[in-house]
């Protein structure tokens, strides 16, 4: 994403005001008229006679752009129906990958054969955390789902971003809503951040309130909700840090209070950084300083040499970032990283910075047996 993107980005959250970005903003809404035209009539020919796969699918998405964690609720779900017996896959277009090649399916033993360039930075980190759980990535969902079928005999496929998959019969449709910001200012892009018309709500089976800790009052939400489609049901979540772990050794996690009251220096791309330093914040961590980039950035060595750079300005000898954002960095970029972070003699402790990444899981906060009955519930026919 450009700067002009980001640019358009901004002005489609409301974030720049003046008379120029508002002229900008009505020749916006006209193109969100246009686009919304598109999709009512996409949406309307492709659901006439959607694809049924020869498996259960359980599509999680989400209607706006930018993080409502609708991946966390992808893992979390995964790791849930392989608990119970089931034999899952997990699809996705792997947004950002700079390889058109399909089919690449990871079952275990092999996650480590390719990295986020080739899957995207999402899959990659599936892949990585759920280890023995296949992920597929590709454009075309059907036939992604098609190979994990034929190649992993799998019962169940989990649509990663699948709420525009329009061509699949779906047995379960999800959606994630993020409590801090659910529909933007309620227009469709590029005037808005609604990727879909609000009417689409009314196809879901199952709403997720996501970081529903980082908001005061949820019940506005929970009311539109329950308005647009009364036969939904509704859970609340929060994003939970589990702890950290050294970016070189990610199996060993450390304490949620081993850094309490120390200054940090933190980075992201991610869809939704506000989260990630409230996130440090309620642990205790002063932020010292925070570098953001754009959503799924590809890191490079400059990059990183800056980030450096300006913790060792600062004199800060810690640095955080996110699961995404790791995936993104290669092992050569890495291994010069580690080697490179140094601190002049007597400053920081053992006279170098430490990178730590903090790994964070979904957590929902009451009627989770009730979530749990209404996916087991898919086999039970």
């Amino acid at each position: 994403m450009s700067r002009m993107q980001d640019y358009f980005y901004n002005l489609a959250a409301d974030k720049i005001k003046g008379f120029i970005p508002a002229a900008i903003k009505l020749f916006l809404f006209i193109l969100s008229i246009i686009y919304g035209l598109v999709v009512r009539i996409l949406i309307f020919f492709e659901l006439i006679s959607p694809r049924r796969l020869n498996c259960k699918v359980i599509s999680v998405g989400n209607i706006t752009l930018g993080g409502t964690g609708k991946t966390s609720l992808v893992e979390y779900i995964a790791r849930y129906l392989k608990q119970n017996g089931h034999f899952v896959a997990i699809i996705s277009r792997g947004y950002k990958r700079k390889t058109m090649d399909y089919g690449l399916c990871l079952p275990a033993g092999k996650a480590g054969a390719m990295g986020s360039e080739t899957m995207g930075d999402e899959p990659y980190m599936l892949s990585k955390n759920l280890g023995d759980i296949p992920v597929v990535v590709d454009k075309d969902r059907i036939r992604a789902a098609q190979q994990a079928i034929h190649d992993e005999q799998v019962d169940t496929v989990v649509l990663d971003d699948g709420l525009q998959q329009w061509r699949i019969k779906k047995d379960l449709e999800i959606v994630t809503i993020d409590a801090t910001n659910p529909f933007g200012n309620c227009h469709l892009i590029p005037r808005g951040i609604l990727r879909q018309p609000l009417s689409s709500l009314g196809r879901a089976d199952v709403f997720v309130l996501t970081k529903t800790n980082l908001v005061p009052n949820i019940k506005d939400t929970r009311d539109f909700l329950a308005h647009i489609n009364p036969k939904a049901l509704i859970f609340e979540s929060i994003h939970q840090p589990l702890g950290f772990y050294k970016i070189d050794e990610p199996n060993e996690l450390l304490s949620l209070e081993t850094f309490k009251g120390k200054s940090a220096a933190l980075f992201s791309g991610i869809g939704d950084p506000d989260s990630f330093e409230k996130i440090i914040k309620n642990l205790g961590i002063k932020i010292g300083l925070s570098l953001r980039f754009r959503d799924h950035y590809n890191y490079n060595q400059e990059d990183l040499d800056k980030i450096i750079r300006s913790s060792k300005d600062k004199n800060i000898d810690l640095i955080i970032t996110t699961q995404k954002d790791v995936v993104r960095i290669s092992s050569l970029q890495l291994a010069a990283c580690l080697s490179a972070a140094r601190l002049p003699d007597g400053q920081g402790q053992a006279g170098s910075l430490r990178f730590l990444v903090l790994r964070i899981g979904i957590k929902i906060i009451k009627d989770e047996d009730k979530l749990h009955n209404r996916l087991l519930k898919l086999y039970s026919g």
